[in-house]
């Protein structure tokens, strides 16, 4: 987090030390913000590590980091983060992290829609739903399909509590309680501890949370998100790292899959044990293999990634 640098060089810490990682890119795609984060180390002198990461050894990072893996994590930034730990545990043990800040001052694309629905279930769903549980249907074995959608029913369930003023309360509620633990904070705390290190999270103070809860949404929804935060920075850091566009720690590469991670995931896929397990439709993953950079979701997910890494973590985990 810039933000975090910023305030910590401000309150005096000397020898400040940071860290940024990034990979090769794909398919035309950037795989690194280094630009920025040279910018903020350049900007208040921290003692600044540039990790580049080459395909050879991202490869060679995926069995571990998918054995740090408390539970199946789809995220391109679980190996980013692994990596990034690695080499951040050879110098110090404990780091500043900027996870929450996103869930807690309405960062995300999908929170603008909530403001002023009139059906906060459905606007939350097409919005932040990778598929739908029909399309599910399409791509799971009929075996492991609830006959119910519980994802949505799980929204509908949040939703109605009761205790959040507005849309757009309803949606940052449920991520705070639900997406937020078992998500951001959980894969930076696996990928951390694989290596003895020992990551805090600022923006979730519970008294910044608390203060944050109290703000309206349509101040926490400006400047195209995080407005509140936003305006507080522009004290302290840069306004082009400020009002950059939106990135989500890129990895091409497990994005766009080809060559040799498109071999990885098709043996992953098509062993004995995931033929036995018999988990998606055959029809399905033919789909994804002949076409694996155009199946990408709403939320810039691969669908082969996704579902590779449910199949390799079960495999690696004896699931």
């Amino acid at each position: 987090s810039s933000l975090i640098v910023g305030l910590l060089a401000e309150l005096g810490q000397k020898d400040l030390m940071t860290f940024s990682v990034g990979f090769e890119e794909a398919n035309g795609e950037k795989g690194d913000e280094f630009v920025y984060s040279d910018l903020i180390a350049k900007h208040y002198g921290t003692k600044h590590h540039q990790i580049f990461v080459p395909h050879a050894r991202l490869m060679e990072a995926l069995p571990g980091t998918i054995g740090a893996m408390s539970e199946p994590m789809v995220s391109y930034d679980n190996v980013g983060f692994y990596l990034l730990s690695q080499e951040v545990s050879k110098h110090i043990k404990v780091v500043q992290s900027g996870q929450g800040a996103d869930e807690v001052f309405a960062g995300y694309h999908w929170y603008p829609p909530m403001l002023g629905a009139t059906d906060p279930v459905e606007t939350y769903a097409k919005a932040f739903f990778d598929r739908s549980h029909a399309t599910l249907k399409t791509q799971l074995n009929g075996a492991y399909m609830a006959d119910t959608d519980v994802s949505r029913a799980l929204v509908e369930a949040h939703f109605a509590q009761g205790r959040a003023a507005t849309p757009v309360d309803q949606a940052l509620r449920l991520d705070s309680q639900v997406m937020l633990v078992d998500d951001p904070v959980k894969r930076v705390d696996n990928m951390t501890m694989a290596w003895g290190l020992e990551a805090r999270v600022p923006f979730l103070d519970h008294e910044l949370v608390e203060l944050a809860g109290r703000i309206p949404p349509e101040h926490k929804l400006a400047q195209g998100g995080k407005g509140v935060l936003k305006e507080a920075a522009r004290l302290v850091i840069p306004s082009e790292v400020i009002d950059r566009k939106k990135g989500y720690f890129p990895v091409p590469a497990l994005k766009y899959i080809q060559g040799p991670y498109l071999d990885m995931v098709r043996e992953a896929l098509t062993n004995q044990a995931a033929r036995d397990r018999g988990l998606f439709e055959p029809a399905y993953l033919d789909t994804l293999f002949a076409n694996p950079t155009e199946h990408i979701t709403p939320l810039r997910g691969s669908e082969l990634w996704q579902v590779a890494v449910l199949e390799m973590w079960m495999q690696q985990h004896g699931v």
